[in-house]
């Protein structure tokens, strides 16, 4: 009997099968941006009140099933945008030095999603539309619930990360919750002014914001 093995079939684990999954994972997500795009435009130019799933279904020809595996709910789809810049400050935040300040290191990873160069998910002060958007949130009771899941989902992980670099329990223990609230505290302070003053430049805003973070604000 030949001690020689067969060779790995199509479905077999290994490089090739790791590009195909790689490929998959791109496709799928460029499918879901194109959904969330279509979504945003067509809210920011006629109100939330006459989107249909089907028009973004249209807008990026793809299935009302594709749409359904990708968002609960047309208010998730136009607010995925901001789903993902959450995630993308998560990310910042998990690698930032494990001996960093956890306020330090929320800020850090706040200020490196806002000044990324990469032009395909630039920050809200350099994306056309944020301002709107925002004024939209404030005004939809369907957005701002849709918002608020959404901020605390993210919100959730960041307290695990901070929990995971102070060795501390992410549910027993306050320092990460209040940590990571007193960064998100100075996130969304600064972006309402932002919002509501056109002249109002986010990253001052934001700085301004953590310094006051850090210190008690003045009577």
């Amino acid at each position: 009997m030949s001690s020689e093995q067969p060779a790995p079939g199509p479905g077999a684990d290994g490089p090739a099968s790791g590009e195909a999954a790689g490929r998959r994972e791109r496709k799928a997500r460029r499918t879901r941006e194109a959904m969330a795009a279509a979504a945003l435009r067509l809210t920011l130019a006629h109100g939330l009140a006459a989107l249909a799933v089907e028009d973004v279904t249209d807008a990026a020809d793809v299935s009302r099933r594709t749409f359904s595996r990708h968002f609960a709910s047309r208010e998730d789809a136009v607010l995925d945008c901001l789903r993902a810049d959450f995630t993308r400050i998560n990310e910042a935040l998990a690698a930032r030095p494990a001996a960093e300040a956890p306020v330090a290191a929320y800020r850090a990873a706040v200020t490196a999603w806002l000044h990324d160069p990469d032009p395909e998910h630039p920050a809200w002060h350099r994306r056309p539309g944020m301002r709107d958007l925002f004024v939209l949130i404030d005004e939809e009771p369907a957005l701002t619930a849709a918002f608020r899941r959404i901020a605390v989902a993210e919100e959730e992980r960041s307290i695990r990360l901070v929990a995971a670099r102070l060795g501390l329990h992410p549910e027993t223990d306050l320092r990460p919750a209040v940590a990571v609230g007193l960064g998100v505290a100075a996130l969304h302070a600064a972006t309402r002014t932002w919002v509501r003053d056109p002249a109002g430049d986010l990253p001052t805003l934001l700085d301004r914001a953590f310094d006051l973070a850090a210190a008690e604000p003045p009577g």
